[in-house]
């Protein structure tokens, strides 16, 4: 990735923290060498400048989709259909938008694009490198490679360094830090591109940084894992004490520590691996494709993962927006009322009768949204988002949005909701029906949905199935896992049957049908290959679809 010149050190430099001095100090070293780097309270301060270089800034921007987590995880929630736009900025619209929608009088809604179909239109308009920022299909790829040279960096000069205190549990802790986000970011490379890049060396030690040597998606996945399983490794020799506290606390900023956020332990932090690693199995499986022996591994992990009194990586908003801005930061801030983004009738339609989780959320709009009528055929939407929900001060019901300063929680990785979701799963398809369904019922307790029990009700496998289906949509909204769901269960290639659609003058369907057609893993980035090509025995870089 460095050979887009998205270096570190063009990245964390002093004026762009100025502004929030104390929560993330970090040090601007141009290279591992420079004598920021050389202390620990510099390399500390390093340490969390991830959450700048790895989701906050690279290379190219556009401000309406926004950064990482509005932007480049707003690809996700569009394909995965909880949201829709006409939004035409970085071609936003067109990434989200079906092949065709088939009305309930038989009309069909056809992608107004040219080319009609996602696929085409990625290949031949958007992944080209003289788009340049309007390039949808970098923004991932180029945060998590800046994200992973980061990583390298700190790995570069850990063992370097005089400590204080307790050494071996301070330099262990850093090394854990690097590799369990080196794993994130080969985790998520891994579960979008057909092919991608194992960079071990930072920009300081080598000035190009990168090599040429594409590997499969499966090899990212593999080098995700062997980064998590290093990084779990270590935490297992820690102890804790004040100099594991003082460390984590300086590692991750003030403001991302309440709620379920907080100062992970050793064992807390094993056990977010542990779910990570169940998801890179999960979601880079076809349903269909599951074997025996994934599903018990599957299990083994979540039985391993992450509880609910665990804390996990989170991210909140401030008033300066020195990780995420309330108003702009993430899909639900920019989904919330009016925004960017929009609820689809798909997502409302997976709600069952009473779940308070939709009665404190949405509601319907003063007038339907049809837009722009020219950019999409799927966004046109009765529904809308609310700012802190309706019961604004009613913390049983979990709210999935809130523009207030540091109000809205944002799961940057795993959580219990997933985890035990994931468990379900695993159960409901290996003949456990009763067991998943529990698992179910809880997450929809946890986020105070007041729904009546399933388990104990004799449903059938494809009743559970379906219960399941829509809590993965509902209780996991706007965590970056409806495109993949919706990739491993087929619906991108097959389509949606029964759904709720709107025609362009709002006349409501409710058995429309949905061609989605999209990319299930996209190319490596065209601006990567034009600076960067594949050397000899290098993967494919481009999905034969």
């Amino acid at each position: 990735m460095n050979k887009l010149k998205i270096f570190l050190s063009m990245l964390i430099l002093t004026g762009m923290v100025s502004s929030c001095k104390e929560s993330l100090d970090v040090k601007n070293p141009n290279q591992p060498s420079s004598e920021a780097m050389k202390t620990e309270s510099g390399l500390i301060s390093f340490g969390l400048g991830v959450y700048v270089s790895g989701f906050k800034n690279i290379k190219f921007y556009d401000g309406v989709p926004g950064y990482f987590w509005s932007g480049a995880i707003g690809n996700h929630e569009l394909m995965g259909d909880v949201i829709g736009t006409d939004i035409a900025n970085i071609f936003i619209n067109q990434i989200g938008c079906p092949d065709q929608v088939t009305l309930d009088d038989g009309s069909v809604l056809l992608n107004p694009n040219s080319p009609n179909k996602q696929i085409e239109f990625i290949r031949i308009t958007a992944n080209v490198n003289s788009t340049g920022y309007q390039n949808s299909t970098y923004y991932e790829w180029g945060y998590m490679y800046n994200l992973n040279n980061a990583c390298n960096t700190i790995l570069a000069n850990v063992d370097a360094i005089t400590y204080t205190g307790n050494a071996d549990v301070k330099k262990g802790l850093l090394k854990a830090w690097a590799h369990w986000w080196k794993g994130y970011a080969y985790s998520r490379i891994g579960s979008m591109y057909y092919a991608g890049l194992i960079v071990d060396a930072s920009n300081g030690e080598n000035l190009n940084g990168t090599n040429g040597k594409y590997v499969t998606k499966e090899a990212m996945i593999t080098e995700a894992n062997r980064n998590l399983d290093e990084a779990s490794r270590i935490l297992g020799t820690l102890t804790e004490g004040d100099d594991y506290t003082t460390t984590m606390q300086g590692l991750i900023p003030s403001f991302n520590r309440v709620g379920k956020g907080g100062v992970l332990t050793p064992a807390m932090w094993q056990r977010n691996i542990a779910t990570m690693k169940a998801r890179n199995i999960l979601v880079n499986t076809k349903v269909s494709e599951m074997s025996a022996a994934k599903w018990a591994e599957i299990k083994t992990l979540t039985d391993n993962g992450i509880r609910a009194t665990d804390f996990v990586f989170t991210g909140r908003t401030n008033t300066n927006g020195d990780f995420l801005a309330p108003t702009t930061g993430s899909v639900s801030a920019k989904t919330a009322g009016t925004s960017t983004y929009k609820i689809t009738e798909r997502l409302i339609q997976d709600f069952k009768a009473g779940d308070q989780r939709f009665t404190n959320n949405f509601k319907q709009r003063a007038s339907t949204y049809i837009g722009e009528v020219a950019r999409g055929n799927a966004f046109f939407t009765r529904w809308e988002l609310i700012d802190r929900g309706s019961v604004p001060g009613d913390s049983k019901v979990i709210q999935f949005a809130n523009q207030t300063a540091g109000g809205y929680e944002l799961f940057l990785a795993g959580s219990y909701e997933e985890n035990a979701l994931m468990q379900a799963e695993a159960l409901i398809y290996t003949g456990n029906i009763e067991g998943g369904l529990a698992l179910i019922d809880a997450v929809r307790i946890a986020q105070g949905a007041s729904l009546a029990a399933t388990v104990g009700k004799g449903l059938t496998l494809a009743e559970a199935k379906e219960e399941l289906r829509r809590e993965r949509r509902i209780g996991l909204l706007f965590r970056a896992l409806s495109f993949y769901d919706a990739r491993r269960w087929g619906v991108i290639e097959n389509g949606r049957t029964g759904v709720v659609a709107l025609s362009r003058a709002g006349i409501v369907s409710t058995n429309a049908t949905i061609k989605y057609n999209y990319l299930d893993y996209w190319d490596v980035p065209d601006n990567e290959i034009t600076y960067n090509a594949p050397t000899e025995g290098s993967a494919a870089v481009k999905n034969p679809k």
